[in-house]
This record gives structure tokens, sequence and C-alpha cells, in this order.
């Protein structure tokens, strides 16, 4: 399974993006434990709401750290997030 570029991402439903205060950090929820996030991978995983797609996500973090070039990391970040079950798409 591949990141479609044609297609919204959505957060999954069965999992939960939080900020977590005890790790200082933001995490992912799910029935079965908790992923701890990188500042980065959280930053992408709250732009997946169902109303932007990959190169959105892009240009929107580009635009809000002030750099370029970042598409390449955010694809991958993507995939991983993807075949994790953290992201769907429709």
């Amino acid at each position: 399974m591949t990141i479609d570029p044609e297609k919204n991402i959505h957060f999954s439903p069965t999992h939960r993006l939080q900020w977590e205060e005890a790790q200082q950090k933001d995490v992912i929820l799910y029935p079965e434990g908790m992923v701890e996030l990188n500042q980065s991978s959280a930053e992408i995983l709250k732009l997946c709401n169902g109303s932007r797609k990959v190169e959105q996500i892009v240009e929107e973090l580009e635009r809000k750290f002030e750099t370029t070039g970042l598409g390449n990391d955010i694809n991958a970040f993507l995939e991983v997030a993807l075949q994790n079950g953290w992201i769907t798409q429709e």
C-alpha cells in the first residue's frame, strides 16, 4: 500500500493524536498501546484531517517552517504512517 497523491489523507478513527504531559510530547494512542512522536511527525499528522492531499501538507509545512525540500521526507513518513494504520486515504 502506498500513498495516493490524488486522495485526501485522514488520521485513523481508531487512533487518537494528543499531547501527553508526562512525556512532554505528542503521542498516538490506540487500543494496543502508545507511540511517542517527534515534533516533525506530530506536525505532519496534525494536518491529516481529511481535507488535504500530500502536496498540500508539504506546502503548508514548508510555509510554516519557512523552508523548501521537505516533500521526500514527508512522503516517506506518510508511507510509514499508512503502513502502521495511523492514517487512511479515501
